[in-house]
Protein backbone atom coordinates (compact mmCIF):
# COMPACT_ATOMS: atom_id res chain seq x y z
CA UNK A 1 0.00 0.00 0.00
CA UNK A 2 2.99 2.68 -0.04
CA UNK A 3 4.59 2.00 -3.14
CA UNK A 4 3.48 5.48 -4.34
CA UNK A 5 3.30 7.23 -1.05
CA UNK A 6 6.04 9.40 -1.80
CA UNK A 7 4.24 11.02 -4.47
CA UNK A 8 1.30 11.68 -2.30
CA UNK A 9 3.56 13.54 0.30
CA UNK A 10 6.07 15.49 -2.13
CA UNK A 11 2.52 16.75 -4.10
CA UNK A 12 0.94 17.68 -0.76
CA UNK A 13 3.73 19.21 0.85
CA UNK A 14 4.86 20.91 -2.03
CA UNK A 15 1.51 22.92 -2.59
CA UNK A 16 1.38 23.24 1.40
CA UNK A 17 4.68 25.35 1.10
CA UNK A 18 2.90 27.80 -1.71
CA UNK A 19 0.62 28.37 0.85
CA UNK A 20 2.70 29.69 3.45
CA UNK A 21 2.10 33.55 2.60
CA UNK A 22 1.26 34.08 6.60
CA UNK A 23 4.83 32.30 7.49
CA UNK A 24 6.55 34.16 10.56
CA UNK A 25 9.65 35.27 8.38
CA UNK A 26 8.81 37.66 6.09
CA UNK A 27 11.60 38.69 4.48
CA UNK A 28 11.01 40.03 1.27
CA UNK A 29 7.53 42.35 0.58
CA UNK A 30 7.07 41.19 -2.76
CA UNK A 31 7.25 37.77 -2.35
CA UNK A 32 4.69 38.37 0.33
CA UNK A 33 2.21 40.39 -1.56
CA UNK A 34 2.40 37.74 -4.54
CA UNK A 35 1.64 34.43 -2.22
CA UNK A 36 -0.98 36.40 0.05
CA UNK A 37 -2.74 37.27 -3.28
CA UNK A 38 -2.61 33.36 -4.57
CA UNK A 39 -3.27 32.09 -1.19
CA UNK A 40 -6.56 34.63 -1.06
CA UNK A 41 -7.27 33.20 -4.98
CA UNK A 42 -7.84 29.85 -3.48
CA UNK A 43 -9.47 30.12 0.18
CA UNK A 44 -12.41 31.67 -1.73
CA UNK A 45 -13.17 28.51 -3.81
CA UNK A 46 -16.28 26.57 -2.64
CA UNK A 47 -14.52 23.45 -5.25
CA UNK A 48 -11.59 23.21 -7.37
CA UNK A 49 -10.19 20.43 -9.93
CA UNK A 50 -6.88 20.21 -10.60
CA UNK A 51 -4.69 17.91 -13.43
CA UNK A 52 -0.95 17.85 -12.91
CA UNK A 53 1.80 16.51 -14.15
CA UNK A 54 4.35 14.64 -11.69
CA UNK A 55 8.27 14.00 -12.71
CA UNK A 56 11.45 13.40 -10.99
CA UNK A 57 14.85 14.11 -12.12
CA UNK A 58 15.56 11.46 -15.41
CA UNK A 59 12.43 10.03 -15.09
CA UNK A 60 9.11 10.08 -16.96
CA UNK A 61 5.65 12.02 -16.08
CA UNK A 62 3.24 10.86 -14.49
CA UNK A 63 -0.13 12.37 -14.52
CA UNK A 64 -2.46 12.81 -11.96
CA UNK A 65 -5.26 14.86 -10.79
CA UNK A 66 -7.12 16.36 -7.44
CA UNK A 67 -10.70 17.45 -6.63
CA UNK A 68 -11.41 19.31 -3.65
CA UNK A 69 -15.13 20.32 -1.99
CA UNK A 70 -14.98 21.72 1.45
CA UNK A 71 -13.62 18.50 3.73
CA UNK A 72 -13.56 15.90 1.17
CA UNK A 73 -11.22 15.28 -1.90
CA UNK A 74 -10.27 12.49 -4.12
CA UNK A 75 -6.94 12.21 -5.59
CA UNK A 76 -5.67 10.02 -8.47
CA UNK A 77 -2.37 9.58 -9.87
CA UNK A 78 -0.02 6.67 -10.18
CA UNK A 79 -2.76 3.94 -9.92
CA UNK A 80 -3.33 4.97 -6.56
CA UNK A 81 -6.82 6.64 -5.38
CA UNK A 82 -7.28 8.38 -2.45
CA UNK A 83 -11.17 8.78 -1.25
CA UNK A 84 -11.95 11.11 1.46
CA UNK A 85 -16.11 11.76 2.06
CA UNK A 86 -15.16 13.84 5.34
CA UNK A 87 -15.63 11.26 7.93
CA UNK A 88 -13.69 7.87 5.62
CA UNK A 89 -10.71 7.87 4.18
CA UNK A 90 -10.25 5.14 1.83
CA UNK A 91 -6.29 4.62 -0.27
CA UNK A 92 -7.20 2.10 -3.45
CA UNK A 93 -4.38 0.51 -4.96
CA UNK A 94 -5.40 -0.51 -8.51
CA UNK A 95 -2.45 -2.94 -9.03
CA UNK A 96 -2.95 -5.27 -6.08
CA UNK A 97 -6.69 -4.17 -6.24
CA UNK A 98 -6.95 -3.35 -2.29
CA UNK A 99 -8.14 -0.43 -0.51
CA UNK A 100 -7.84 0.40 3.08
CA UNK A 101 -10.49 2.31 5.04
CA UNK A 102 -9.71 4.64 8.19
CA UNK A 103 -11.39 7.07 9.81
CA UNK A 104 -10.69 10.57 8.52
CA UNK A 105 -8.71 12.77 11.17
CA UNK A 106 -8.03 16.03 9.82
CA UNK A 107 -5.81 16.52 12.48
CA UNK A 108 -3.65 13.71 11.88
CA UNK A 109 -3.64 14.10 8.16
CA UNK A 110 -1.42 17.41 9.22
CA UNK A 111 0.05 19.00 6.08
CA UNK A 112 -1.13 15.82 3.65
CA UNK A 113 -4.38 17.71 4.24
CA UNK A 114 -5.61 18.79 0.34
CA UNK A 115 -8.51 20.43 1.88
CA UNK A 116 -6.80 22.96 4.19
CA UNK A 117 -3.07 23.58 2.69
CA UNK A 118 -4.71 27.07 1.13
CA UNK A 119 -6.31 28.10 4.72
CA UNK A 120 -3.91 27.09 7.17
CA UNK A 121 -1.39 29.45 8.87
CA UNK A 122 1.81 27.58 8.56
CA UNK A 123 5.25 28.94 10.43
CA UNK A 124 8.71 28.41 9.85
CA UNK A 125 9.09 29.26 6.21
CA UNK A 126 11.27 32.11 4.16
CA UNK A 127 10.56 33.28 0.90
CA UNK A 128 11.94 35.39 -1.92
CA UNK A 129 11.04 36.97 -4.94
CA UNK A 130 13.70 35.63 -7.60
CA UNK A 131 12.35 36.63 -11.19
CA UNK A 132 9.93 37.46 -13.74
CA UNK A 133 9.42 35.49 -16.74
CA UNK A 134 7.50 35.88 -20.13
CA UNK A 135 6.18 31.93 -21.62
CA UNK A 136 3.70 31.49 -24.16
CA UNK A 137 2.40 35.04 -24.03
CA UNK A 138 2.08 34.43 -20.13
CA UNK A 139 4.47 36.76 -17.78
CA UNK A 140 5.33 34.67 -14.50
CA UNK A 141 6.48 35.19 -11.06
CA UNK A 142 8.70 33.01 -9.35
CA UNK A 143 9.10 33.04 -5.57
CA UNK A 144 11.45 30.58 -3.68
CA UNK A 145 10.63 29.37 -0.41
CA UNK A 146 13.18 27.62 2.24
CA UNK A 147 12.25 26.14 5.26
CA UNK A 148 13.50 27.44 8.54
CA UNK A 149 14.47 24.37 10.11
CA UNK A 150 17.01 21.91 10.21
CA UNK A 151 14.43 18.61 9.98
CA UNK A 152 12.64 19.72 7.08
CA UNK A 153 13.03 17.31 4.05
CA UNK A 154 12.56 20.25 1.53
CA UNK A 155 15.68 22.04 0.70
CA UNK A 156 13.59 24.57 -1.60
CA UNK A 157 10.77 24.92 -3.51
CA UNK A 158 10.11 27.33 -6.44
CA UNK A 159 6.77 28.23 -7.32
CA UNK A 160 5.96 30.01 -10.42
CA UNK A 161 2.71 32.09 -10.30
CA UNK A 162 0.91 33.48 -13.41
CA UNK A 163 1.28 37.61 -12.74
CA UNK A 164 -2.39 38.28 -13.95
CA UNK A 165 -4.43 36.45 -11.98
CA UNK A 166 -2.03 34.71 -9.67
CA UNK A 167 -2.49 30.97 -10.28
CA UNK A 168 0.07 28.20 -9.76
CA UNK A 169 1.29 27.73 -12.33
CA UNK A 170 4.20 25.20 -11.35
CA UNK A 171 6.23 23.85 -8.52
CA UNK A 172 9.95 23.09 -8.90
CA UNK A 173 11.63 21.40 -5.57
CA UNK A 174 14.35 20.32 -4.22
CA UNK A 175 14.19 17.63 -1.63
CA UNK A 176 17.14 17.85 1.74
CA UNK A 177 18.58 14.58 0.18
CA UNK A 178 18.99 16.16 -3.32
CA UNK A 179 16.19 14.53 -5.09
CA UNK A 180 14.76 16.99 -7.73
CA UNK A 181 11.10 16.83 -8.08
CA UNK A 182 8.81 19.04 -10.20
CA UNK A 183 4.93 19.43 -10.53
CA UNK A 184 3.14 21.42 -13.31
CA UNK A 185 -0.78 22.17 -13.20
CA UNK A 186 -1.91 21.36 -16.69
CA UNK A 187 -5.21 22.50 -16.07
CA UNK A 188 -7.53 24.06 -13.29
CA UNK A 189 -10.78 23.81 -12.93
CA UNK A 190 -12.60 26.51 -10.33
CA UNK A 191 -16.04 25.91 -7.67
CA UNK A 192 -16.79 22.45 -10.09
CA UNK A 193 -20.15 20.74 -9.61
CA UNK A 194 -19.30 17.79 -8.33
CA UNK A 195 -21.61 14.90 -6.48
CA UNK A 196 -21.03 14.03 -2.82
CA UNK A 197 -20.52 10.20 -4.07
CA UNK A 198 -17.82 10.68 -5.83
CA UNK A 199 -15.86 11.56 -2.46
CA UNK A 200 -17.02 8.11 -1.10
CA UNK A 201 -15.50 4.60 -2.06
CA UNK A 202 -18.18 1.95 -4.07
CA UNK A 203 -16.81 -1.31 -3.60
CA UNK A 204 -19.33 -2.22 -5.89
CA UNK A 205 -17.84 -0.34 -8.41
CA UNK A 206 -14.41 -2.35 -7.69
CA UNK A 207 -15.08 -6.45 -8.74
CA UNK A 208 -13.14 -8.28 -6.14
CA UNK A 209 -11.73 -5.69 -4.31
CA UNK A 210 -9.75 -6.77 -0.79
CA UNK A 211 -11.19 -4.44 1.71
CA UNK A 212 -8.96 -4.27 5.04
CA UNK A 213 -10.93 -2.22 7.71
CA UNK A 214 -9.22 -0.05 10.02
CA UNK A 215 -11.10 1.78 11.54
Amino acid sequence: MKKYSGIFSLFFSAILASATANAQAKIDSKAEAILTTMSKRYEDLKSYKANFDFATEGGKNIKGDVTVKGEKFRLKVAGQEIFNNGKTMATYVKETNEVNLQDYDPAELGELNPTRIFTAYKKNYKYRFIKESKEGGQTYETIELAPTTSYSKIATVRIKVNKADKAIKSWDILMSDGQHVSYTITSFQPDVSVAESYFAFDAKRYPGVEVVDLR
